[in-house]
C-alpha cells in the first residue's frame, strides 16, 4: 500500500484561525497518521488548545508507532494514551494561564497501517471514507446533532427546525484538560482498498452536505490529493456563506 496525502486550511469568515492539522507518513512503510483539532475559546485560546493537541498527539504517535513492532491491537491503546497526555498538557497550560480558562478543542486522528484505518476522535470533527463511489462518516459525532436528528425521525421535531436548532452544534465531548466525557476509539479498523479516500476534517467542511462532498470527490478521485483538496476548498468558498467557520482537512488516498 502507498498513500497520497494533502492538507488544506482556511480561516473562512471567522476573525481567528482556531483549526490545526498535521500529517506524518513513512516513506518506506505503509504507515502514517493525520491529526486535526478544531479549537474553541476565541483569540489566544482556541488556537492554543488546537495547536497543543496537534503537537502533542503528533509527537506521541511518532514516538510510539514503530513499523517493525506494531500490532493492530496496540493502536487503540496508543491513541488513547497520547490523547490523554495531550489533554493533561491542556490542563497544565490552563493552570498556568488562567486567562484562557475554558478553552478546548476537538480531536480527530486517523492512523493508517497497510489496508487498515484506525482512529480516535473527541468532538464533532468528522472522519470520512470514500469507497466504491460512496461517502460515509465512520466516527461518532459528539455534538447535539445526532440527538436532534433522532427527534426528527421519531416525529418530535420538524426537519427545518432541526436544521436551524440553536443547540445543534453544541459539543457533548471535548478536550479541555478535564475528564473527557466521550471518546470514539477501539472499534475494529476499517478495511481500505486501492482507490479509497480518507478525509479527516473540521466541521467547517460540513457547510457542504455529504452529497456535495461526495460529488467533488467523485469528480477528482483520479487526480492527486492536492488537486482534490484544492477543489474541496474551492467548493466551500464558492458558497460565500457569511457564517463560514474555519475549514481544515487532510485528504489521504490509498493506492
Amino acid at each position: 500500500m502507498r498513500y497520497d496525502v494533502a492538507t488544506a486550511i482556511n480561516k473562512g469568515r471567522r476573525e481567528y484561525q482556531e483549526d490545526a492539522v498535521a500529517t506524518a507518513f513513512l516513506k518506506d512503510h505503509a504507515l502514517g497518521f493525520a491529526v486535526l483539532a478544531d479549537g474553541m475559546g476565541g483569540h489566544a485560546a482556541g488556537d492554543v488548545a488546537s495547536n497543543i493537541v496537534v503537537t502533542e498527539v503528533s509527537r506521541g504517535l511518532k514516538a510510539r508507532l514503530q513499523p517493525n513492532a506494531l500490532k493492530d491491537e496496540d493502536i487503540p491503546f496508543i491513541l488513547r494514551e497520547v490523547t490523554t497526555a495531550a489533554n493533561d498538557t491542556i490542563a497544565s497550560y490552563v493552570a498556568a494561564n488562567r486567562e484562557v480558562s475554558g478553552m478546548g478543542t476537538t480531536l480527530i486522528a486517523p492512523v493508517l497501517v497497510g489496508d487498515r484505518l484506525h482512529w480516535i476522535s473527541v468532538g464533532d470533527s468528522p472522519l470520512y471514507v470514500f469507497s466504491e463511489g460512496r461517502l460515509r462518516q465512520v466516527n461518532e459525532d459528539h455534538s447535539m446533532a445526532p440527538q436532534i436528528d433522532l427527534m426528527v425521525r421519531t416525529g418530535m421535531l420538524d426537519p427545518e427546525a432541526a436544521r436551524n436548532h440553536p443547540d445543534r452544534n453544541c459539543l457533548t465531548s471535548v478536550l479541555m484538560g478535564a475528564p473527557i466525557p466521550r471518546i470514539d476509539c477501539g472499534k475494529e479498523p476499517v478495511e481500505l482498498h486501492p482507490g479509497d479516500i480518507v478525509i479527516a476534517s473540521s466541521d467547517g467542511l460540513q457547510f457542504l452536505s455529504d452529497i456535495e462532498i461526495q460529488q467533488v470527490i467523485d469528480r477528482y478521485k483520479e487526480q492527486s490529493c492536492a488537486e482534490l483538496a484544492k477543489a474541496l476548498m474551492a467548493e466551500v468558498q464558492s458558497l460565500e456563506d457569511p457564517d463560514q467557520d474555519n475549514i481544515s482537512f487532510a485528504v489521504i488516498k490509498v493506492s
